[in-house]
């Protein structure tokens, strides 16, 4: 689903400057090649030298071969696997996407700790990337050591797993253990269609498995199934004392607790996680239509009327994705499990026959209601069949059945001009409060797209869900909003210095000054900053109480206790 309303032309972008916080631990100078050296006896063949393709661009801005890159940087299996890449190239005046000076190609524990006992003993930065899709630059610094997570893709699925130090006599339960270089499009097709279970993991198939979790990690059915910090039975770590560690409800309960939702690349290098599965419903389904409302009344009662259907039939587990506001136009890109066609029909058919029955009034799209096997939901020999909605991996030899959503494409190698989100109180939906969350999305929406993720709040979730989500360390602010309101977008991907294709400084501006004032309305009836940390703005002034709540001072103090010199830094991370 495309979450992030991308535009063209426009940006700019500025390197970051380094985090502070509890250490120092910035180097004078790179290690010596001596030191270098002796890692890559440590882990032979796998210390590897970082040539970047934007870089050599540079010098050949008119060659065939960077109008291929640029082609290329929309393939978000292209950009995954070069070390020197990362999803997002950058964020106006923000920061700019850099190789590191070094990459180590993990494909063990054992691998990491050898590059954490190499930090510690020459002050270079970490930085870890699996995925690569941090949107505030988390997966990528200049004259770093990346710890490079790509090769660490085992899947093994489960029966009866019990966690490491549990006590005697408890329970068994389903679960999969995955490797830190695993995406979600791979976990989902292994569990899912493969399976015949069900993981909560993200809605972005190239989004990597202990990022996502690592940032509380929503998926479109997160409301059904709680997020993927909440799934989470154990994690493998290493920590900045190069120990390996087991985390979980009965080994290092407090970074266990970190580990959900505290934000990667702060607490240590997670390695593999295991998580739990649950049994499938029957269906799973999409509803998606647009409308076009032709005069300012009609624009307001169609917002009404939404937010009273959201409210009265929308608001329950049942239900996840996204409706788009943008001036006059109406974008439902919605899914749902464990219903019949003929139920999601019904959900929908009071709505569309009041637009059918006003055609001066609105222009509706052909609405697409569809339910199907909820094994097939992942499954690329399926989605084939569906046109537009998936794309391959079109390099040759690639893996047949790495495929991602189509609108997803817009946000490979995107740079972004701005980003903000908020949690938007269930409160608000009430009668009585209605009227201002309509006024607030209609103001927003003059200035540009805000879209309301309903599968990003836990409010009208089960209580179990709900049970499970509060013992994790996101902002506990989630348990009572029905949705995550995003006002975002951005440019195609972009790089400085690279002639035809660098980043449009003004046009840039220009998009951030309007997201900004789109944002104002709906921050001023969210209550007090509440921002879900993985899609966020990264000039946020007041970063650690939005992100994390009343958690941030439990989290700063697990951060003191293990990684006390700050090995681990990231752009607004714990200890940052």
């Amino acid at each position: 689903m495309n979450r992030r309303a991308l535009i063209g032309a426009s940006l700019g972008i500025a390197a970051a400057g380094p985090a502070r916080g509890l250490g120092a631990m910035l180097p004078a100078t790179l290690p010596a090649p001596a030191q270098w050296e002796r890692l890559a006896r440590e882990v032979p063949g796998r210390l590897l030298p970082v040539r970047s393709p934007l870089v050599e661009a540079r010098s050949r801005p008119g060659d065939p071969a960077t109008a291929e890159l640029f082609r290329n940087l929309t393939n978000p299996y292209f950009i995954g696997d070069d070390p020197a890449l990362t999803q997002t190239l950058g964020w106006t005046d923000g920061w700019t996407s850099q190789p590191s000076a070094r990459v180590l190609a993990a494909t063990s524990a054992a691998d990491v700790a050898a590059a954490v006992g190499f930090a510690r003993r020459t002050g270079v930065r970490i930085v870890v990337k699996g995925g690569g899709h941090s949107y505030i630059g988390g997966s990528n610094a200049p004259d770093s050591l990346l710890v490079w997570t790509r090769r660490m893709e085992a899947i093994e699925l489960h029966d009866a797993f019990v966690a490491e130090g549990a006590p005697a006599g408890t329970a068994p339960q389903p679960a999969v253990s995955l490797g830190a270089g695993v995406m979600w499009g791979r976990a989902y097709d292994a569990v899912t269609t493969r399976g015949g279970r069900y993981v909560q993991g993200g809605g972005c198939m190239t989004v990597g498995v202990a990022g996502l979790v690592q940032g509380g990690g929503f998926g479109s059915f997160s409301k059904r199934y709680g997020t993927g910090a909440a799934g989470l039975i154990e994690a493998e770590v290493v920590t900045a004392d190069g120990r390996i560690r087991i985390a979980n409800a009965h080994r290092d309960v407090d970074l266990f607790w970190a580990l959900k939702g505290g934000g990667g690349g702060s607490f240590g290098v997670v390695t593999q996680m295991t998580l739990r599965t649950h049994d499938l419903p029957a269906t799973f389904g999409a509803v998606m239509f647009d409308v076009t409302a032709t005069s300012d009344a009609a624009w307001r009662d169609l917002v009404a009327r939404v937010v009273e259907l959201y409210r009265s039939s929308l608001f329950n587990p049942e239900w996840g994705e996204q409706i788009g506001f943008r001036e006059r136009r109406l974008s439902v890109r919605m899914l749902f499990s464990g219903l019949s066609q003929a139920q999601a029909e019904a959900t929908w058919q009071p709505l569309l026959a009041h637009l059918g029955a006003r055609p001066g009034d609105y222009t509706v799209s052909q609405p697409m209601i569809a339910a199907f096997p909820a094994q097939r939901m992942w499954d690329p020999d399926f989605l084939r069949t569906l046109p537009g909605v998936i794309r391959h991996d079109d390099r040759p030899g690639a893996r047949p059945r790495d495929a991602f959503w189509a609108q997803n494409g817009d946000e490979a190698g995107w740079v972004i001009h701005g980003y903000h989100s908020t949690w938007l109180p269930a409160s608000l939906l009430a009668p009585s409060n209605s009227g201002r969350l309509v006024a607030a999305l209609i103001e927003a929406a003059a200035h540009w797209g805000v879209t309301l993720h309903f599968n990003k709040g836990i409010a009208g979730a089960t209580p179990e869900v709900r049970a499970a989500c509060a013992d994790t360390s996101t902002n506990p602010r989630l348990l009572d909003a029905f949705a995550l309101a995003i006002v975002a977008g951005g440019e195609a991907p972009a790089w400085p210095g690279v002639a035809g294709h660098e980043p449009d400084m003004a046009g840039g501006r220009r998009d951030a000054a309007a997201m900004k004032a789109a944002f104002a309305p709906l921050e001023a009836i969210s209550g007090p900053p509440a921002s879900y940390v993985s899609e966020t703005d990264y000039f946020h002034p007041r970063w650690s109480e939005a992100f994390w709540g009343a958690n941030y001072p439990r989290l700063l103090a697990i951060k003191r206790r293990y990684d006390p010199g700050n090995m681990f830094r990231v752009h607004h991370g714990v200890g940052s």
